[in-house]
């Protein structure tokens, strides 16, 4: 996608580098009429009759805070033909009621009883599969597999299934641009997770899964709509953003490898590394969310029903909250990001996407030595509102 707001400037590919956009935008235009999101192959249906971009940081963190008056339903009408009824598309007491219940199995002690018995064995065993090679494509290897692996340990579905809800999880995504095989991908996953559901009714098992099925609200058992929408809902959430963001940083240390030494000698720093690397190089460039009722923002007025993109890419990279944002830097003093939104519709995975990430770092650091990036046009981060790298060529020794 290109773009421009002067004709006489050269028009900037939005995909392979915005920030530079993004800046000028913070500067000159913070709230713009407009999208940075490529609409041309959205179907006319989907596409709303007022919208609005929202670039720095104090506007798009206030917009998250204040959900009565940016609200989230529209996803009803657009992600929702897919996934169906979530917690995405819902407010008031029916969301507080639903997210309470499915962030029970996000809790910090699910957590920590998960990382040493899922995830660190499924991390380790992926580099176990290619220290001894000499090289590898860490995204094929690694980074889209380990949050795959995952999610269906933690959701109890059988190893065999992988590729299968691997591919319909990003046809699910694919709404946008094509509306076919996203509506296909829901149907196949109704028919995948009626079944495992009814399984769950005949004999209760230790997974989320099971805790959906045995959960209850005032009283009431989730309808099987309401599990199978949060399920369809859990896979692109758990695959797509976690594999984007490991896959970023990795991109990140492995181009800045003074930082990438540092993190190796003191993993102390791994926390602070993904913080930086998910400002950094934020996976979902922007969200949506429609105004309730008239608004001004920065004294721009803003009409009832319009969408307002929260462009959290760009948020991120604001000049007045972070010194030197465009700067990559594992040392920098910590500060809040809005890369897992935030309000009441903050990511509910996004402390399972950090042990996930920490896991599959130590896991690497533990197993080879002497990383390098093989050069490689594909080997950069690009994409939009998605955004990372199609290939991560490496070579290393065996430690």
């Amino acid at each position: 996608m290109t773009i421009s707001t002067d004709p006489h400037d050269q028009p900037i590919t939005l995909d392979s580098d915005p920030y530079a956009w993004f800046a000028h935008m913070r500067k000159t235009e913070p709230v713009w009429r407009g999208t940075v999101m490529d609409t041309s192959m959205t179907p006319p249906e989907l596409l709303p009759a007022e919208e609005w971009t929202l670039f720095d940081f104090n506007s798009v963190f206030a917009a998250f805070r204040d959900d009565e008056l940016f609200g989230s339903e529209q996803y009803n009408n657009t992600i929702g033909l897919v996934f169906g009824p979530t917690i995405l598309g819902m407010h008031g007491k029916q969301h507080h009621d639903h997210r309470s219940l499915i962030s029970k199995a996000f809790r910090q002690s699910a957590l920590e009883r998960w990382e040493p018995a899922v995830i660190d064995p499924i991390c380790d065993q992926l580099v176990d599969d290619i220290k001894n090679e000499g090289g590898a494509d860490l995204i094929t290897a690694v980074t889209l597999e380990f949050p795959t692996r995952v999610t269906a340990a933690l959701l109890g579905l059988p190893e065999e299934d992988l590729d299968v809800f691997r591919r319909l999880s990003f046809d699910l995504i694919s709404i946008y641009i094509d509306i076919e095989a996203g509506l296909t991908a829901s149907v196949e996953l109704q028919t995948y997770f009626q079944q495992q559901v009814d399984q769950r009714r005949t004999k209760m098992t230790n997974d989320i899964i099971g805790d959906l099925v045995g959960a209850e609200i005032d009283g009431e058992k989730l309808t099987d709509e309401a599990i199978i929408s949060f399920l369809r809902l859990l896979l692109p959430a758990g695959l797509e953003t976690t594999f984007r963001s490991s896959s970023n940083l990795l991109y990140l240390l492995l181009t800045h490898p003074g930082q990438l030494e540092a993190l190796q000698r003191d993993r102390e720093l791994i926390p602070a590394a993904i913080e930086e690397g998910i400002r950094y190089e934020t996976p979902l460039v922007s969200v949506p969310r429609t105004t309730t009722r008239p608004v001004e923002v920065n004294g721009v007025p803003i009409g009832k029903g319009a969408q307002v993109n929260l462009c959290m890419g760009s948020a991120n990279r604001d000049e007045t909250r972070w010194p030197d944002a465009d700067t990559f830097d594992i040392h920098r003093a910590r500060r809040a990001h809005v890369s897992f939104a935030g309000g009441i519709h903050s990511c509910l995975g996004m402390h399972l996407a950090r042990v996930e990430t920490r896991a599959m770092l130590n896991s690497l650091f533990d197993r080879v030595t002497d990383l390098e990036l093989v050069p490689d046009e594909e080997a950069k981060i690009v994409g939009m509102p998605f955004r990372s790298p199609k290939t991560l060529p490496v070579t290393f020794r065996a430690s």
